[in-house]
C-alpha cells in the first residue's frame, strides 16, 4: 500500500553529528508549530568529520567537497528533494569548484544573513570555528544586506575554535564554555557595539542563545532547520542552488 506523501523529502547533509541531530529535530518541531500534524521525510546521510579534519587542516577544500557530495549522492538516492548541510564551514567547500550535487540545497549562509536583515540587525558578530571566521561567507552575504560582521579578536578566535572541537563537537557543554561564550559576547556587545550574536557553528548554540546571552543569538541549526520545514510544507520555493558559486 501506497503512503500519501503531503510535503516534500528533506535531506540532512550532516558534517557533525551534534549540529545534524539539533537540525533534524527542528525541522520536525518547526513542522509542528506550522500546524502540520505530520512532519515531512527526513533522511540524514553524516560521514564522520574526523575523516576529512586533516583536509581541513591543509585547505583542502576538493577533498572535503568529495566526501560531502557522496552523502548528497546518497541522500538523492533515497529520494530527497532537497538538502540542507547544518554545518557552516562545510559551506566554504560547498561553494568550491566542482561538479554541481545531485539535488538543490538551501545555504545557511544566506538563511542566517535573512534572519539577521529581518530583525533589523546592524552589527553582527560572528562566533565559529576558525575556517568560517576567517573566511568570506559571513562578510560576504551580511553586507549584500547592509550588514556589518565584527570577528573576534584572534585570541579570542582561537578560543571559541578549540571549545567547538575538544568539547561541543562531541555534545559536552562545560561551565568553563559556556563563560567562554558569554564573555565574548559580552566584550563584543559593549566594545564593538554588537546588537546580536551569529551562532555560525551549529554546535554553538549548545552553549549559548538568546536566553543567556547579552545580545540576541541567531542561532544557524534552528533557523536552518526552520527554513527547510518551511520549504517541504510549501512556505518557501525549494532552493535552486546546487553547491558553487553562490548568488
Amino acid at each position: 500500500m501506497s503512503v500519501p506523501t503531503t510535503a516534500s523529502h528533506v535531506g540532512v547533509l550532516g558534517h557533525t553529528i551534534e549540529g545534524a541531530a539539533l537540525c533534524w529535530t527542528e525541522v520536525a518541531r518547526h513542522s509542528a508549530k506550522l500546524g502540520q500534524p505530520q512532519h515531512p521525510d527526513i533522511t540524514m546521510d553524516c560521514i564522520s568529520f574526523e575523516r576529512v579534519m586533516p583536509a581541513w587542516e591543509a585547505g583542502d577544500l576538493a577533498t572535503v567537497r568529495a566526501v560531502l557530495r557522496t552523502s548528497a549522492e546518497r541522500l538523492a538516492k533515497a529520494d530527497a528533494e532537497f538538502f540542507v548541510c547544518p554545518d557552516n564551514t562545510a559551506h566554504l567547500a560547498l561553494e568550491a569548484a566542482g561538479p554541481e550535487f545531485p539535488l538543490p540545497g538551501l545555504h545557511i549562509v544566506d538563511v542566517v544573513a535573512d534572519a539577521a536583515q529581518v530583525a533589523s540587525y546592524q552589527r553582527v558578530a560572528i562566533l565559529g570555528t576558525r575556517f568560517t571566521m576567517n573566511g568570506p561567507l559571513y562578510p560576504r552575504e551580511l553586507a549584500k544586506r547592509g550588514i556589518t560582521a565584527v570577528i573576534p579578536a584572534e585570541a579570542e578566535r582561537e578560543r571559541i575554535h578549540d571549545a567547538i572541537f575538544t568539547e561541543l563537537v562531541y555534545g559536552r557543554v562545560p561551565e568553563s564554555v559556556r563563560s567562554t561564550f558569554h564573555g565574548i559576547a559580552e566584550r563584543m556587545q559593549a566594545e564593538e557595539g554588537c546588537d546580536a550574536v551569529a551562532a555560525v557553528c551549529t554546535e554553538i548554540p549548545l552553549a549559548i542563545d538568546s536566553s543567556t546571552s547579552p545580545i540576541p543569538v541567531l542561532d544557524s541549526t534552528r533557523l536552518l532547520g526552520r527554513a527547510a520545514a518551511e520549504v517541504a510544507l510549501g512556505r518557501r520555493p525549494l532552493p535552486v542552488w546546487s553547491g558553487g558559486a553562490f548568488g
